[in-house]
């Protein structure tokens, strides 16, 4: 039974940090902690015992799925605010009189520049380089692109990009145009963050309440909830009641997400 129960979490652990996981070995290991902390935390506070942390097992994994998505999330937009500024860069070097393929060459040492060997934007325009040097033609390298980043605007501009460059049309314009669309999107985007800020806190002040709340009346009298811990139909009330907060807590946290 143990041993099931291990295979099956080392199974989802290694669902959640697949081959697509933006976070390092050491980022894993202080998340993985931290999701222990949280699975031995809930196992005492809402039953009072050590045999109920392995039930608390699927709550660490929630927890690092949410954290895994965050991060996904933030190296997506972190990735479209720098590639506005690859495709202006590409642009200005087609202007400059550089062929599409050079172009792209001289971007990556730009962002390089710009935003360091670790940026998302850099890594991609390397992969891109590195597929025209094995002469892939760059139509297929941007679908390439598109399908790894996995944004609308990115997935928008390849294909324009195909058609235009196969029907010898302004490419300088259209990369003006797809880096100011780009550009009106990223600010109604920090408007609407500016404007979910303050919900966010209520929301994090909200989740602590209802530890902060038992905490102090457990201390202030002492075992006024010990009928809670030691009954059935008090562990049964505890089940629900940490059912209801996992629900409350993740309904909350999709609400102030929006998608522009």
């Amino acid at each position: 039974m143990w041993q099931k129960c291990r295979r099956q979490v080392f199974h989802w652990y290694s669902r959640i940090y697949g081959k697509e996981s933006c976070l390092t070995g050491m980022q894993k290991a202080v998340r993985s902690i931290q999701a222990i902390g949280i699975t031995i935390f809930l196992g005492m506070f809402f039953y009072r015992t050590y045999k109920a942390i392995p039930a608390m097992l699927p709550a660490g994994l929630m927890y690092l799925t949410m954290l895994e998505r965050q991060e996904r999330k933030r190296k997506r937009e972190r990735l479209r605010s720098e590639f506005k500024d690859a495709i202006l860069s590409v642009a200005a070097n087609l202007r400059a009189g550089y062929a599409v393929e050079n172009a792209f060459r001289e971007t990556l040492q730009e962002m390089k520049v710009l935003h360091g060997e670790e940026a998302p934007i850099y890594q991609e325009l390397y992969k891109i380089v590195q597929g025209l040097a094995n002469r892939i033609s760059i139509e297929t390298l941007m679908g390439h692109f598109a399908g790894r980043a996995k944004l609308e605007e990115i997935q928008e501009f390849a294909d324009i990009f195909v058609i235009t460059k196969q029907s010898s049309g302004n490419m300088t314009e259209i990369i003006y145009e797809t880096a100011a669309l780009i550009g009106e999107k990223i600010e109604v985007e920090k408007e609407i963050q500016v404007l979910l800020s303050a919900k966010r806190l209520e929301h994090n002040i909200m989740s602590v309440i209802p530890f902060a709340i038992i905490l102090y009346v457990s201390i202030a009298s002492g075992g006024y909830f010990d009928v809670l811990y030691t009954t059935s139909a008090g562990r049964v009330i505890m089940t629900i009641c940490l059912a209801v907060y996992i629900a409350a807590y993740v309904s909350g946290k999709r609400i102030i997400e929006i998608k522009v």
